[in-house]
């Protein structure tokens, strides 16, 4: 294996390891703390919902850091939004996988193409790890106790 351990490496040892630490990384933490919804709905930067390992990956991340954010960026993402990484924060590993189409010729000549699949990784950061973002990034659910009460009322009491 190279230096740098390829994405499919490094996914399988973040699950392997939450596995065997009890961190059910498919558990969904379902409390919602962020107007942008639950940290169960991983969110890019501009609301689209993360898919696959994705999910797992971050879920895992937000568990194990404690964000209440669905929010994520990237470095890029949170530079062209006039917000700036912490220092020492590390990213979290996410993966964009695709195909891409090769033409060859064959034996007899003619043009074949073939689908080769590809997986590229590369690290998000939760809004929660970067300053200076524009006020949605951080605008989290108010909690009622009339609200509260009305969902669960007192034991014993009648409606």
């Amino acid at each position: 294996m190279t230096e740098k351990q390829d994405v499919y490496s490094r996914v399988t040892d973040k699950i392997i390891a939450d596995i065997e630490a009890g961190n059910l990384t498919w558990l969904q933490p379902w409390q919602a703390g962020h107007k942008a919804g639950p940290v169960s709905r991983p969110l890019r930067a501009g609301g689209v919902p993360y898919r696959g390992v994705n999910v797992l990956m971050l879920w895992a991340a937000a568990m194990e850091k404690g964000y209440a954010c669905p929010l994520w960026l990237t470095y890029k993402q949170a530079a062209e939004l006039g917000g700036q990484v912490r220092k020492g924060e590390k990213g979290s590993l996410v993966v964009y996988a695709n195909t891409f189409t090769k033409t060859d010729t064959d034996e007899q000549g003619a043009e074949v193409e073939t689908e080769i699949p590809f997986m590229k990784g590369y690290a998000v950061f939760n809004a929660e790890q970067i300053d200076g973002l524009p006020a949605h990034f951080y605008a989290t659910v108010r909690r009622s106790i009339t609200t509260s009460r009305a969902l669960n009322p007192p034991s014993g009491s009648l409606r």
